[in-house]
């Protein structure tokens, strides 16, 4: 039994506490407020308010991690750049490499994004996109996969044992890709659906608790289509009804996940569209 901390309480956090729950792991969850915490199904030593945000987060981080006796911290939490905000998010991981400072935590585990990588067509592996690439080819980079390299990059600084998973375009319950069709300006026949569904998303998790150390591992579903296809079988999948985007010839990166199929990782979902 592992006595773990995720960080961020949301579409993926929670369900992911659960099944640890469900496997007989401790689990401490939080939210940035008291009454966002109130809506997690979980008992209340199983609760704590965080926001990291605040200049005490590395505090609160240490005090929560000490009280509780934490093997392992999960940073769980979205950077915010739809809100207008995202800036701080390497600010915010910092305050947790702070917070567990020569602590006892034996390991990190940071759900990052494929956002990181360069805006080119091609096959992205994990090499592809490091800080110091970002910094010397900035034309490629955009500024959203600077601030998630630099937070990566706090990371890899820390000493701690850690494991970052490069999450792809995350859906299902309550998520279905469908819903997103309406909001595409255009949708491309040459460019992959680089997508992920949640069931992967939490197996990655589990997985890399357990059984991958200091690596950086792309996650997202082995074989897929181009993102007309795809989305033209969301709307097919949900029964939606709705104007399809003019569809554009251009191509997109392609996210591998050699890497993570060595490491011995088995998807539920080997096709985006059976994950639908």
């Amino acid at each position: 039994m592992k006595k773990i901390l995720i960080i961020g309480a949301g579409w993926l956090g929670l369900p992911f506490a659960q099944q640890l729950s469900a496997l007989k792991h401790q689990v401490i969850v939080t939210r940035r407020s008291t009454d966002s915490l109130r809506e997690v199904p979980l008992a209340q030593e199983n609760k704590a308010v965080l926001d990291l945000a605040n200049d005490d987060a590395a505090k609160k981080v240490r005090a929560i991690v000490d009280n509780n006796a934490i093997d392992i911290v999960v940073g769980s939490f979205p950077p915010g750049f739809r809100k207008g905000s995202g800036e701080e998010y390497a600010q915010q991981w910092q305050k947790i490499i702070d917070g567990i400072k020569d602590s006892a935590v034996q390991k990190v585990i940071m759900v990052s994004s494929t956002t990181v990588y360069p805006n080119q067509p091609g096959e992205m592996r994990e090499d592809d996109a490091t800080l110091a690439k970002a910094n010397c080819e900035n034309a490629l980079f955009s500024d959203k996969a600077r601030v998630m390299l630099q937070a990566e990059q706090s990371l890899l600084d820390s000493g701690k044992n850690f494991t970052i998973l490069r999450l792809s375009g995350l859906f299902g319950p309550h998520r279905h890709p469908a819903r997103f069709v309406p909001h595409l300006k255009q949708i491309s026949s040459l460019a992959p659906a680089n997508m992920l569904h949640l069931d992967d998303a939490i197996n990655a998790l589990l997985f890399a608790i357990h059984a991958v150390d200091q690596q950086v591992l792309n996650v997202s579903t082995p074989t897929t289509v181009d993102k007309a296809t795809f989305y033209q079988a969301a709307l097919e999948s949900a029964q939606l009804k709705v104007d399809f985007p003019p569809v554009v010839a251009v191509e997109d990166k392609r996210i591998v996940v050699d890497k993570l199929l060595q490491s011995g990782f088995q998807f539920q979902y080997q096709s985006t569209l059976d994950a639908l």
